[in-house]
Order: structure tokens, then C-alpha cells, then sequence
């Protein structure tokens, strides 16, 4: 059987820094702005008042962390969806692994090679999480929505060439409570030279997304 080198774009994914770089996956902005001073309230509380009031800065959060994502997808869907892979992943290094964490997943079978990434971000609130993912969504065209999954959900499908080289892949984000899911899998054939259908790509994305969805389930609360 011959050789074929990887193209430039997908030699450049087998490095973990280069992955977490092309996510660009940055938190959205800060918590809600802090209500204004109450400068002209008055001033004579009884301290069961101050006490019974509810703090306005205290959000309940229903994930404290991400769940470890090497473990989101069970061993038969990974070798389905990335044949020839270990099923163990592999976990790239976050600079801070108890908000974001991602593991992949990526094999070389003949000359079928796929590629599934699996991420998690944990924000400070449902309100920030869905700031982040409407954000998101204004950067992608074309795909839709994935009725559901989680509170939210979209999908997109997209193909490249390069070198005469097709490359198909396939995105969904989801949100569900604070947390964000963002699952990118992709796949390429090197003798033929043709990308997957668009079909199996957006339902293995899909499909490792709700398995990634339900694993949240395992995340510390």
C-alpha cells in the first residue's frame, strides 16, 4: 500500500497546541454588571433584613467543572466514528482544566483518516454561557439548529480542499445550563481524494455531542 502524506492543514492538527490554538474558544465576557449603589435608600436597616435579603451577586451554578472529556464518549462510538484510534484519547492541556478541558481523538485506517474533538467550557452562569454561545453562533453561516439536545443546540457541516484534497467536517455546539459542548469532527479519504458524505459526518458529530451532553452528568457539582 502507498504512502500518502497528510495535507498541511491536517499535519498541523496532530499537534495538541496547534488544536487548542485553531479552537479560539475564549470565555465570554464578565458576569453581569453589579447593581447600582444604593446611595439614596435609606440607610436604617434592622439586621434581620440585611440578612434575610438575598445576596444579587450569589449564581447558582449548575456545573462547578468540567467533567473529564476523555471519558465522554464511549469506546464503541469511538471506534466507529474514528476506526483504528485508541480509545482512551487523548487529553490536551488547558491552562485551566477545572473550567476547560478537551480530548481527542484522531487514526489513520488505510487511507481513511478521521478526526473527533470534544471540548468543555464551564462559565459563571446560564447567562454567560448563552452570551457565549449566541457569540458563537454570529461567527458561523449556514447549519442549523439540533432539536433536543441540551438547552441549545446547532450544527454545521463545511468542506475544504486543499491540494485537491477534500476535507469535510462537521461542528455542534451545544449549551446546556452553564456549560457549553463543542464537538469538531472531521474526515478525509486519500486515495480517492474525496471528503465523507455530508450525512455521516453531521450525524457522528451529532451523535458524539450527545454523548458528551450526557457525560456532563459525571462533572463535579
Amino acid at each position: 500500500m502507498r504512502s500518502f502524506p497528510l495535507p498541511i492543514a491536517l499535519t498541523a492538527r496532530l499537534s495538541p497546541v496547534v488544536v487548542l490554538a485553531a479552537a479560539g474558544w475564549a470565555l465570554s465576557s464578565g458576569p453581569l454588571a453589579a447593581p447600582q449603589a444604593a446611595e439614596n435608600k435609606p440607610t436604617e436597616k434592622t439586621r434581620t433584613e440585611s440578612a434575610a435579603a438575598p445576596s444579587e451577586t450569589q449564581v447558582a451554578k449548575t456545573y462547578a467543572a468540567a467533567p473529564a472529556p476523555c471519558g465522554s464518549i464511549t469506546e464503541k462510538s469511538v471506534k466507529s466514528l474514528v476506526p483504528g484510534a485508541k480509545t482512551a484519547g487523548k487529553e490536551i492541556p488547558s491552562t485551566d482544566s477545572a473550567l476547560r478541558r478537551t480530548c481527542s481523538w484522531n487514526a489513520l485506517k488505510g487511507y481513511e483518516y478521521r478526526w473527533l474533538d470534544v471540548s468543555y467550557e464551564v462559565l459563571e452562569s446560564d447567562e454567560a454561557a448563552e452570551r457565549s454561545y449566541q457569540g458563537r453562533l454570529e461567527e458561523r453561516s449556514g447549519g442549523g439548529a439540533v432539536p433536543g439536545l441540551g438547552d441549545a443546540a446547532y450544527s454545521v457541516v463545511n468542506l475544504t480542499t486543499e491540494d485537491k484534497q477534500q476535507t469535510r467536517e462537521g461542528v455542534v455546539l451545544v449549551r446546556a445550563s452553564n456549560a457549553l459542548v463543542i464537538v469538531t469532527y472531521n474526515g478525509s479519504d486519500f486515495e480517492s481524494k474525496k471528503a465523507p458524505a455530508t450525512d455521516e459526518i453531521n450525524k457522528g458529530a451529532i451523535k458524539a455531542a450527545k454523548e458528551a451532553v450526557a457525560a456532563l452528568g459525571n462533572a463535579p457539582k
